[in-house]
């Protein structure tokens, strides 16, 4: 089931993002007069073609990984002169400037109307109040305790663990304070704490903002009684089954869930006793944690715990609010990446954060599985990193050719050809380049 959930989700995602890309470049290019010759969905043999009235012909192609609008021009191929006027080369500089920059906007628009809709769709969200906090970390250093209730980061409102994690990104691989506005328990009060940070994070392959703090989020005790067994796991290997409870490991009691998990993960590839309780006897087995990149892998999971209601709270906007929540996300989210790639550049974040098409295509059928809101929020994010990534000034993206216009702009006069070539197959290096790097990190997730 979660392989045609990914399956699909990845087409739709892909088909939806890039249609409406390219459908900002035609539109565009339609309203300064140019002839557009083919709008494309896709690249390869065609499954699909029609064309309209004014001769554009629309095909859906077979490989799905991108797609085109091909547009009259003269550097191209012979314009008969009565097209003359209608050819994307002999347009102003202002007007090949929107159309070049229509698809990247599109792809914002896109995100706004999806956060629009998610605001007024509504949410139920669980309340970031501490758990526990590490001894010596920086949120004990800074006086934080368990049962407060985390409002706001550097000032920003935070109505959940998500919005929390938002914020603390935006300052990871930096020094200085860390602001966290606080709630006591039971109680109206507020307290303001400073974190000191130095290198936070910085170069980390696998950051954990909240984790690193010290900080562990509250939950629902959850008794470790297995209601799942991974078939390919270790549990199942010696003989772990569903409704076993797990007693100890390594001799240390095992009360809850979480304590289980704590313990597995940090022994990576690690020979233990596992002793459990079934049908009133107690059994030990010894087996090898299996290692899920740096982390160790039991293989096997537990019913969730019910959330107390005052844990949760709705959040959701009217109409008119909504729109203000769209427009809010869809910058915070473009500031998030822009200043992402600036600390990739900088050394302030590792690389390995980059993610491609297996990441894209497993968070795609995650969250298209968990429901109609989490895959229009992941929709959204990658139509916000499809606008940001076409507008880099990198010929052969978008945002190559709109440096190009500039420049023409400026000089009165465009750049010659052989520059623009040397430019575009520097691009094309470069765009290749960072493709590999993340096909590699995707690999490495695996």
């Amino acid at each position: 089931m979660s392989a045609m959930y990914m399956f699909f989700g990845t087409l739709i995602a892909l088909g939806v993002l890039v249609t409406f890309h390219e459908f900002g470049h035609f539109w565009v290019a339609r309203r300064c007069g140019v002839k557009v010759l083919r709008f494309s969905v896709g690249f390869g043999s065609p499954l699909l073609r029609w064309s309209d009235r004014q001769g554009t012909e629309f095909v859906l192609a077979a490989i799905p990984l991108g797609g085109y609008v091909k547009m009259l021009d003269e550097r191209e191929g012979e314009v008969p002169e009565a097209l003359l006027d209608q050819s994307f080369n002999r347009k102003s500089v202002g007007q090949r400037i929107a159309i070049v920059s229509a698809g990247p906007i599109a792809n914002f628009l896109l995100a706004i109307l999806f956060f629009w809709f998610i605001a007024m769709l509504g949410s139920e969200q669980v309340r970031p109040v501490i758990g526990k906090v590490a001894p010596d970390s920086l949120a004990a250093t800074a006086g934080l305790q368990a049962g407060q209730e985390i409002i706001a980061v550097d000032g920003e409102l935070t109505g959940g663990w998500a919005a929390v994690n938002l914020q603390l990104v935006r300052r990871l691989g930096e020094s200085g304070s860390l602001e966290l506005r606080v709630r006591e328990p039971a109680s109206t009060l507020e307290s303001t704490h400073q974190l000191a940070l130095s290198d936070w994070q910085k170069g980390v392959d696998e950051p954990d903002p909240v984790g690193s703090l010290g900080i562990a989020p509250w939950r629902p005790a959850v008794e470790p009684v297995v209601n799942e067994v991974d078939p390919d796991g270790p549990a199942h290997a010696v003989g772990v089954k569903l409704g076993d409870r797990l007693l100890a490991l390594d001799g240390q009691a095992l009360d809850e869930w979480q304590q289980v998990v704590d313990r597995v993960r940090v022994r990576p590839g690690e020979q233990v006793v596992l002793r459990l309780q079934r049908d009133g006897q107690v059994l030990d087995l010894q087996l090898t944690l299996a290692a899920r990149g740096k982390a160790g892998y039991l293989g096997v999971g537990v019913k969730g715990g019910e959330w107390p209601a005052e844990m949760l709270h709705e959040v959701s906007f009217g109409p008119l609010d909504a729109v203000g929540e769209g427009l809010r996300r869809t910058w915070q989210m473009t500031a998030l990446t822009l200043d992402s790639l600036k600390k990739m550049l900088l050394g302030e974040l590792s690389v390995k954060n980059l993610s491609g098409p297996i990441t894209i295509a497993k968070v795609a059928g995650a969250s298209a599985q968990s429901g109609v809101g989490d895959f229009l929020n992941f929709l959204a994010y990658l139509s916000i990193s499809l606008g940001v990534l076409n507008l880099l000034p990198i010929p052969v993206l978008d945002g190559g050719h709109l440096l190009f216009y500039l420049v023409e702009w400026v000089r009165g006069r465009p750049l010659s050809e052989r520059v623009q070539g040397w430019g575009i197959q520097i691009g094309i290096s470069l765009v290749l380049g960072v493709m590999l790097l993340a096909l590699v990190n995707d690999l490495g997730r695996l």
